[in-house]
């Protein structure tokens, strides 16, 4: 049973799913200007110290053991570092459109990565999900699919693009094992996003670019919102449902965002749908329903229900 505390599954699926759908319309404000490994690095800086402000107005100790700060730190290079750059050097080689295929294929490789790591068995209806989700994906960015054809350097995008999908998975599963070891989720991500921040500024110094601001209102008040909802806000709701129904699950919020962007493009940015968007849209909702419907059984990897109730508490 779930601590009253904290939100249900769907509302928690919902939070996530809305707010990093419409973080995709917020990121063109991040673009021109500023190197994008900078932009990473300030964004999950700003998201770290908002964290780290709340937990210290809210009395919550930000005080680890070594031990810990090393596992809080390979969950922050992993999910808010190494992944959030992965993506960004991708979409300067390739579609954003073979980006979203690319990394919705983060539903098979959860489920394969929790075999290897936790030895959950992986299930014929999740890998058929899968399947279905990522074809509702491609479908819906079938047009830019096909420009990626063309040529062009899009087969740099397609290695950076999945490259940033593996550690992204890595990053789910290394959060997973912090939880079953009991680390609050608040706490661990403001230091993981610290540590996050400090990655993304290696690689923009390792990669030579310029070190500059953008004041102009589009870009300063994108990066709030990026900080506070697509940071703070959206992986808190995650993770903790991650915490819920495990990394095979929880990933499904991978096929679902692309579906909120594009809907969010039709009204801000006038996109026209096909039949062929509406048969992904329809493809990518039943494998949601498919993934996520209740089971006899619970198969996901997750912390020991003890564990939950601590975490619960400490959160």
């Amino acid at each position: 049973m779930s601590d009253v505390r904290t939100p249900g599954k769907a509302s928690l699926f919902l939070a996530a799913t809305l707010i990093w759908g419409s973080t995709w319309l917020a990121i063109k404000y991040q673009l021109g200007v500023v190197a994008p490994e900078v932009s990473v690095a300030y964004r999950f800086a700003l998201a770290a110290a908002m964290l780290a402000a709340w937990c210290a107005l809210t009395g919550r100790s930000l005080r680890f053991g070594r031990r810990e700060h090393a596992f809080i730190a390979l969950q922050g290079a992993l999910l808010f570092g190494l992944n959030y750059v992965g993506v960004y050097w991708a979409e300067q080689h390739a579609t954003s459109g073979l980006v979203a295929v690319l990394f919705s294929t983060i539903v098979f490789m959860n489920p394969i990565g929790a075999r290897l790591v936790f030895g959950t068995p992986l299930g014929a209806r999740m890998l058929f999900a899968a399947a279905l989700g990522v074809t509702g994906v491609a479908l819906l960015f079938l047009p830019e699919l096909g420009q990626a054809r063309a040529g062009g350097d899009a087969a740099l995008g397609i290695v950076f693009g999945l490259g940033a999908t593996a550690i992204a998975s890595a990053g789910n599963l290394t959060a997973v094992r912090n939880q079953q070891a009991g680390i609050p989720l608040l706490q661990s991500n403001a230091w993981a996003m610290l540590y996050g921040a400090v990655v993304a500024a290696v690689a923009a110094t390792v990669h030579g670019v310029t070190w500059n601001f953008d004041p102009r209102a589009g870009y300063v008040l994108s990066l709030l919102y990026l900080a506070a909802f697509g940071s703070v806000i959206a992986f808190y709701a995650y993770l903790t449902l991650m915490q819920k129904v495990g990394p095979t699950r929880s990933s499904y919020v991978g096929i679902a965002v692309p579906v909120v962007a594009l809907a969010l493009s039709t009204l801000f940015e006038g996109y026209r749908w096909t039949w062929i968007a509406v048969l992904g849209v329809v493809l990518a909702v039943v494998a949601n329903w498919i993934a996520l419907r209740p089971t006899q059984t619970q198969a996901q990897p997750g912390p020991a229900d003890a564990r939950r109730k601590a975490d619960a508490r400490a959160v």
